[in-house]
């Protein structure tokens, strides 16, 4: 073998090494992956999350007079203005949890409706939010402003 080839197979050899690597992570990311969804696109039952079984990353506003607390359990309905879909979380809520904030809800939808949510992150900034929360809210003619604190 002369060092022209064996040269050459150890850059193919390289290239291969190197092409699989990326395979790897990109499959190890893609699996990791927890997109925004809104009310409206998983009251529809389409999304890429329910086929394969991963939590969803529920994203709206907390509807105003839908807090509901029982002990360490907490109900409430998330909104994004077309659509509105009850909540329940087990544990203790943030302390920027209000009627009317933004609210990221990590879990997944059970058979009576309701999304389950194991996580449950309040937006402390209204000015930032998803793209995609923040089509459907303009679409749904929400203002773009913060709503008033109290």
């Amino acid at each position: 073998m002369t060092r022209k080839s064996a040269r050459i197979i150890m850059v193919l050899l390289i290239l291969l090494g190197a092409g699989a690597a990326a395979a790897l992570v990109v499959t190890a990311l893609g699996q990791n992956v927890s997109y925004f969804r809104t009310p409206t696109e998983i009251a529809s039952g389409v999304y890429p999350e329910k086929i394969n079984g991963r939590g969803i990353r529920l994203g709206g506003l907390v509807e105003k007079g839908s807090i509901l607390r029982q002990g360490s359990a907490l109900s409430f309905k998330v909104t994004d203005l077309k659509t509105t879909l009850p909540v329940h979380y087990e544990g203790i809520a943030p302390d920027l949890f209000r009627e009317e904030q933004g609210v990221i809800a990590e879990g997944k939808m059970d058979d009576a409706g309701v999304f389950q949510a194991a996580v449950l992150l309040a937006k402390h900034d209204e000015k930032y939010m998803p793209p995609e929360i923040a089509k459907e809210l303009k679409a749904a003619g929400h203002p773009q402003e913060p709503p008033e604190t109290k």
